[in-house]
């Protein structure tokens, strides 16, 4: 009987150890799962069956017990009714986890949008895109192509090929249509670089401009550029890791003002030294972003006016955080179309139906390989230089996001790929689904 208590005993303290390790874990867990169920209901659509079965069935993540207010446009989840936490939606500014008290009144400014039909065929307007057959495209192959990527294991959601600007192929997971927003995760940070390059075009920013922020100036911060910070090239300290508390989870889940995190950071190495991946970065960038404008309605205004709307990606809206910033790192949405036209874009280096969003030689900056990076990234585009992806083209650059958001361009093939989903590698295997595609091309 002694035996059985001390067992008892020990199995208990155990417990209570690992309840204390955990515990904090919770305010991510029903963070991260009260935000995905109120964007996904109230930006996609979607239903909460839906979110539970599907984008928060993953490890963790699970075991939250997510509800909604379609009044007033809010979700709630917690965990064995621990730590609930909660979602508001606004209009125009997307959805926000709460920390507390929310004052609405910070969202009486929202994006004024232009949103003009465009009578072009897709992907350049929003008429009907046309029906075109390519004599030497082997459509059987195209079609084997997706068979396979939308496999059952691969969790893919949507696919779009656009090739010489048009549609080639398109299909749709069930739940999902053209229209359907979809989350870029850091798809987003592709937009928010070209927000910069567009500013550059304008003749009001530099990449060598320091950053400029008066915490900085009393240290070697001081030197840190717009490229540096493009470049994930800064040297401040940062840990990107989704699967703890870390640096980005907190950032993303526990932060109101998520331009700040990265600002807050020391040097680790001088920049350029090494090259570090940050959502954090690229938040920071955000809030560069909103200071180069003389008044926040302008900021809300920029990326609709200049790119989004310009070009017709109504679809897309970039949530902001508590602060107001727009969180460039993660939440932009749109349907599998509009990120088709901003690949498309790019493959026409930035020029939209005669008029050129920004310089050509953006595009070249963007996908110079960023030292350290062993050639697999540019400024806020991912690569293929050295070849990471065997039989994919050198040339090839994309914007990636979490859990297999992508949108491919490969120029010397005249292709955008767009492809979305709830795996990544090695369950989706970017160099094969390519390879396939391609081999269906002349």
């Amino acid at each position: 009987m002694k035996k059985i208590k001390y067992i008892l005993f020990f199995l208990f303290i155990i417990l209570v150890i690992t309840v204390i390790i955990q515990y904090p874990k919770l305010n991510l867990i029903s963070g991260y799962a009260a935000k995905n169920t109120a964007s996904t209901l109230f930006i996609a659509g979607r239903t909460l069956n839906s979110v539970a079965e599907n984008d928060n069935n993953v490890p963790l993540i699970k075991l939250a017990e997510s509800s909604y207010d379609l009044t007033n446009k809010v979700a709630s989840a917690e965990v064995f009714g621990l730590m609930e936490r909660k979602a508001i939606c606004r209009d125009g500014l997307g959805c926000v986890l709460t920390n507390g008290d929310v004052d609405h009144r910070l969202y009486s400014e929202v994006p004024l949008r232009v949103q003009q039909t465009i009578p072009l065929p897709y992907p350049h307007g929003h008429l009907p895109a046309r029906d075109t057959t390519f004599s030497r495209v082997d459509y059987g192959k195209l079609s084997r192509a997706l068979d396979h990527v939308f496999a059952d294991t691969v969790k893919t959601r949507t696919v779009l090929v656009l090739y010489k600007g048009h549609i080639l192929a398109e299909r749709y997971a069930d739940g999902f249509d053209p229209d359907t927003p979809v989350l870029g995760w850091s798809m987003t940070k592709s937009v928010l670089a070209t927000l910069f390059g567009i500013l550059e075009y304008q003749g009001k920013i530099s990449m060598n401009d320091k950053a400029g922020l008066p915490s900085w100036e009393a240290d070697g911060r001081k030197e840190i550029t717009l490229d540096h910070l493009l470049r994930m090239q800064s040297g401040l300290d940062w840990e990107e890791d989704y699967s703890t508390i870390s640096d980005v989870t907190k950032m993303l889940f526990m932060e109101s003002n998520m331009a700040a995190v990265q600002a807050g950071k020391r040097l680790v190495a001088e920049p350029t030294e090494v090259w570090n991946y940050s959502s954090g970065t690229s938040n920071l960038l955000s809030g560069l972003l909103r200071n180069t404008f003389s008044t926040y309605q302008n900021y809300l205004n920029f990326p609709y006016k200049a790119l989004i709307d310009k070009i017709g990606m109504h679809s897309m809206i970039i949530e902001t955080d508590l602060a107001g910033n727009f969180v460039g790192s993660s939440y932009a949405w749109a349907s599998t179309r509009d990120w088709a036209r901003f690949g498309q874009l790019y493959l026409q280096k930035g020029n939209w139906n005669g008029e050129q969003i920004f310089h050509p030689a953006w595009v070249s900056y963007a996908t110079e390989p960023t030292e350290h990076s062993n050639g697999v990234y540019g400024a806020h585009f991912w690569l293929n230089a050295h070849g990471k992806f065997p039989d994919v083209p050198r040339d090839m650059y994309s914007a990636n996001g979490y859990q297999g958001q992508h949108v491919f361009i490969i120029p010397s093939k005249d292709l955008v790929v767009v492809r979305t989903g709830l795996a990544e590698e090695p369950q989706f295997d970017t160099n094969v689904f390519l390879r396939e595609v391609i081999a269906a091309l002349p």
